[in-house]
């Protein structure tokens, strides 16, 4: 049986030269601010300061790793790594976000001891740094505003970015309210609510990434609607043995037995060309054929 090992691509990934640039942009921002919040937090023994840069520095190395998926995935492929370093993007991502919900798990354990031994810490001094961390992680998820419905791990970055700008304003009411009431037990309770809002941030991500990573089917793809695309085509008769999965964050393949009658099968490479084509509309981008005539028994194919 013939075979076809169509590689068509709608560059629908995003530019990696202004990737490169709001990654660079952001690595440099968050790391400043994550010395200047770790250092303020530990002279006036912050836990929610203290949190937060534990967060931030989360996402330095989330933004870190990140950006190398993305130059792996630019790199060729061998005769190891057939299809290049595509899928490292998926590996990344899923990276990222178990290292989210790590340090959420830390931040809580820390906020929890802490509860019942509240420290006297001067508010408006954690208000002001917070308020700095709402224009760094703001800024730094503007950058990735544009393509953050692209690919995976530019949605977690910009992710990442948001839920710190929304936790830092947290930060900054719990230090205003701290410096009116001496309430400093809030400075507690302030890290569990930024626990609460990371994890609600992230399990989405989390779970994306461990569909993509184990083979599952793409978020937003119905296999139905893909199959009967499939079956629009001229002379495919049925679709079976069917199998659709991520190579990397931004691309995705499919492979499937195609029930071809036998007076078009001269006309395969035009089905196939049409094929890919509308597959393509459905965000596939790699796709593999394999024709079959009717009544033809297909051995991977349960009756």
């Amino acid at each position: 049986m013939a075979h076809d090992h169509s590689h068509h691509h709608h560059d629908h990934a995003p530019k990696i030269d202004h990737l490169n640039t709001a990654f660079i942009v952001g690595i440099i921002l968050n790391s400043a601010f994550v010395v200047i919040e770790a250092i303020v937090g530990f002279a006036n023994h912050s836990l929610s300061l203290l949190t937060d840069a534990g967060h931030n520095l989360s996402d330095v190395a989330s933004l870190a790793l990140a950006l190398l998926a993305f130059k792996l995935s630019k790199m060729r492929s061998n005769q190891v790594y057939t299809y290049g370093y595509k899928r490292s993007t998926i590996v990344v991502s899923l990276l990222n976000a178990i290292i989210l919900v790590a340090a959420v798990g830390i931040i809580a354990y820390e906020a929890i001891l802490r509860t019942g031994h509240p420290e006297p810490i001067p508010g408006i001094t954690v208000a002001w740094v917070a308020f700095a961390g709402i224009a760094v992680n703001g800024v730094t998820a503007w950058l990735f505003m544009k393509d953050k419905e692209k690919d995976l791990n530019v949605k977690g970055a910009y992710m990442h970015m948001a839920v710190d700008a929304i936790v830092s304003l947290g930060v900054v009411i719990s230090g205003i309210v701290m410096y009116f009431t001496k309430w400093y037990w809030i400075d507690s309770a302030v890290s569990l609510i930024i626990v609460v809002v990371i994890i609600a941030g992230t399990w989405n991500l989390l779970m994306d990434s461990i569909r993509l990573e184990i083979d599952g089917v793409p978020k937003n793809m119905n296999l139905e609607e893909i199959k009967a695309e499939l079956l629009k085509g001229k002379g495919v008769k049925e679709v079976h043995h069917m199998h659709v999965w991520a190579l990397s964050t931004t691309e995705n393949a499919l492979t499937a037995h195609l029930v071809i009658d036998p007076t078009d099968m001269p006309n395969f490479d035009a089905i196939k060309h049409d094929l890919r084509h509308r597959l393509e509309h459905l965000e596939i981008q790699h796709s593999t054929f394999e024709p079959e005539f009717a009544g033809e028994a297909c051995k991977e194919q349960q009756c």
